[in-house]
């Protein structure tokens, strides 16, 4: 692993995810902005062996954008973006993308998957570590509970999950549709290993992520959704509208300025 993720890098991605959003015309972009730390430093750490599952499909900007920035895929690929015949598509695609293992989208399906995925590596005596960010709001399904049995019974300390606590779904906030805190303490009565950190926080992420244990492991990581966006953080109806070319230009200059980035030299 080389250097933590510096703000400009991170900056950078977030302008590009705006641009590749507006261009398509598409929403999704306030749980995006809410993910693209995470997925950004989740993709930091990964190695040989390890695999990345992202169960929030929704969010499948910042993980085409975060592989754009370790130069997996390049800016035509990206203006394919949500267009017709795209691998690009508004949730992962079964194939086609690097590093995409599993078509996801349909909440409460990434974390079985990837209990399965670790449990095979365990049978198979294979070294490497499965990651799943998820978001808050599919947490109502119960397929994920089983999930959460599932993995402290088999004993999966290969497999952590990444939990983008923004708060907030598609009608309403997390706590108004199915109250589900504390989420932490509700883990750890399953016998999961929990941290909970600040999403927003590079260094503080990778450090907790990096500490092992013995049992599976949840980071829960408290977020802002619309996160570096004045007019989107904390919306819910960012969940769903587009940019406005208006909109998008008061976008990219928040980016900017908040990363001291020039409006000459950077992308």
């Amino acid at each position: 692993m080389d250097r933590v993720l510096s703000t400009a890098d991170r900056a950078r991605a977030k302008l590009r995810l705006l641009q590749m959003h507006f261009e398509a015309g598409v929403g999704h972009i306030g749980g995006n902005l809410s993910a693209l730390d995470l997925v950004m430093a989740i993709h930091h750490l990964l190695g040989d062996g390890d695999e990345f599952v992202l169960s929030k499909g929704h969010s499948a900007g910042s993980l085409y954008v975060t592989l754009w920035s370790r130069g997996e895929l390049d800016d035509d690929a990206l203006r394919t973006f949500h267009r017709d015949d795209t691998l690009l598509a508004a949730h992962p695609p079964p194939a086609g993308v690097p590093g995409v293992p599993f078509a996801t989208g349909s909440l409460g399906h990434g974390l079985p998957l990837s209990c399965g995925l670790a449990l095979s590596r365990k049978l198979r005596g294979e070294s490497g570590r499965v990651w799943c960010l998820m978001s808050d709001g599919e947490w109502n399904e119960g397929s994920n509970w089983e999930a959460v049995i599932f993995g402290r019974h088999q004993h999966l300390d290969n497999l952590t999950i990444v939990v983008d606590l923004n708060g907030l779904q598609g009608f309403g906030t997390t706590a108004e549709v199915a109250d589900l805190h504390p989420l932490a303490t509700k883990l750890r009565d399953f016998g999961w290993e929990v941290d909970e950190v600040d999403g927003h926080d590079v260094a503080a992420f990778l450090a907790a992520a990096q500490r092992r244990c013995d049992v599976p492991r949840a980071i829960l990581a408290s977020t802002v959704k619309g996160k570096g966006v004045s007019f989107m953080e904390g919306k819910v109806e960012w969940h769903y509208l587009p940019l406005t070319a208006e909109l998008y230009a008061q976008a990219v200059r928040e980016v900017r300025a908040a990363a001291g980035l020039s409006d000459t030299n950077e992308a």
